[in-house]
């Protein structure tokens, strides 16, 4: 994270500008400025999410634990993510706004742009270790500078295996090596700031996804043919 965006993210007023649609919580594009300096935010706060049996609320942590797993493995896929309790409708996460081609997603990366599929394949593997649940194809976004990010991670990190995604495509194909390393210390330990945003049952149950990934060195199969999210897109 820039020293801009920190300060913005955290620092910054938050103004709201309207509603994202098609959204399964409440989710809002808000501007975040300080003095001169502003720029977008998509905010989500606790008081918009939907009751689900198998999420406590509280989705907004997760999508912070997401960009910190991320930033700490140094892969640099979630975007820059704060959780402000300062907020117009309450408690929830601001993440920088990513700013690319909109008909873009998943399928049309893997589809149309190969150059993208060393990172596709690395956000297969991130999804594994915070067991998303929910990795539409339009939650992986290509900014305007060509990087590849994923969005919407409140339904990552449950203790269950509740993998759901649409990157299917790199099934069965080895870890590089260098990832492998980079995630093994997780085996052992998860950061405390990750840490602290789930329960001792969740965090245990992310080392042993990682256990068993470097077990396999493998991406996983869906032998069902069933775990996708719903819709796709």
């Amino acid at each position: 994270m820039s020293a801009r965006e920190l300060m913005l993210l955290v620092e910054g007023r938050i103004k709201l500008l309207g509603s994202i649609v098609r959204s399964s919580n409440a989710t809002f594009l808000v501007e975040v400025s300080c003095g001169d300096d502003s720029a977008w935010a998509v905010y989500k706060p606790e008081a918009g999410e939907r009751p689900l049996s198998d999420f406590e609320p509280g989705l907004f942590r997760r999508e912070r634990a997401a960009y910190l797993l991320s930033a700490y493995l140094q892969w640099d896929l979630v975007p820059p993510t704060v959780i402000r309790e300062d907020s117009p409708l309450g408690i929830g996460s601001l993440q920088w706004f990513v700013e690319g081609d909109f008909r873009e997603h998943y399928f049309t990366l893997f589809q149309d742009a190969p150059e993208t599929h060393r990172s596709l394949s690395q956000l297969a593997l991130f999804d594994c270790i915070a067991n998303n649940a929910d990795r539409k194809s339009g939650h992986v976004l290509r900014a305007n500078d060509g990087r590849v990010w994923g969005i919407d991670h409140g339904l990552c990190f449950g203790a269950g295996d509740k993998l759901r995604t649409v990157i299917w495509d790199f099934a069965g194909v080895p870890i590089p090596a260098a990832l492998l390393e980079d995630i093994a210390p997780l085996a052992e330990a998860v950061p405390d700031d990750v840490a602290g945003l789930l329960d001792d049952v969740e965090v245990m149950a992310l080392q042993r996804r990682v256990q068993r990934l470097l077990r396999n060195g493998v991406l996983p199969t869906d032998t069902t043919g069933m775990r996708y999210p719903w819709p796709l897109v």
